[in-house]
């Protein structure tokens, strides 16, 4: 097997990053040439905090991910190697006991918050996206999908935002912009950036066939 593609995918909370990497898996289900990496997996274990310690933690800061352990199992995947890959219990702030096996494909979807702002991750990636979506619509999005999927609630979603979201946004996600070969504005219902897309992907795994 070939050295897989990898497609880095980054932007803001919320801004469709989710939506665009499994409308690209979707497309080649039947052949499962495309795998998705959610860097949001990653997040480290704070099994030995308690839960007020767990719940203080800046989330949306880089610190706050094992990035270690996602560079050495992207390279172990994009090599053609099997990973086990962790999950995260957004309901209890603490990595799962949960470990999937992640098999190689022609092309690893990575999409994540800072996929473009840490270096050692964009440097890995052969194509760089953001997802540029208006503030105003990923704050929407992100308190309908955590309060009905990851058991919060309405004053805690708007606590974080307001306390650490928006600042780190602007910090870290926003700058990375700069780095991205391509900027897909509306996330996954940019219909003709999704066609781009998998036009391109059809043409890497052809090459792969050859």
């Amino acid at each position: 097997m070939k050295k897989s593609i990898i497609i880095g995918i980054a932007g803001g909370s919320a801004s469709g990053k989710t939506s665009i990497a499994q409308q690209l898996k979707a497309a080649y289900a039947e052949s499962k040439s495309v795998v998705i990496l959610r860097q949001d997996d990653y997040y480290k274990d704070q099994a030995d905090k308690t839960m007020e310690e767990r719940i203080q933690t800046n989330y949306d800061h880089p610190f706050a991910f094992d990035h270690d352990l996602l560079i050495k199992q992207l390279k172990e995947l994009s090599e053609g190697r099997q990973i086990a890959k962790p999950t995260y219990d957004f309901v209890h702030h603490t990595r799962s006991e949960v470990i999937e096996e992640v098999a190689p494909g022609d092309v690893v979807v990575l999409e994540g918050l800072f996929v473009l702002a840490e270096e050692a991750l964009r440097e890995l990636c052969d194509i760089k996206i953001f997802v540029d979506t208006d503030a105003d619509i990923r704050l929407i999005r992100r308190l309908v999908r955590d309060v009905k999927k990851r058991g919060r609630t309405l004053e805690s979603v708007v606590d974080q935002y307001t306390s650490t979201v928006r600042d780190m946004h602007n910090q870290f996600v926003e700058p990375s912009k700069r780095y991205a070969d391509i900027i897909i504005p509306e996330g996954g219902h940019n219909h003709v950036a999704i066609d781009l897309l998998l036009t391109k992907i059809s043409s890497i795994i052809h090459q792969n066939v050859l």
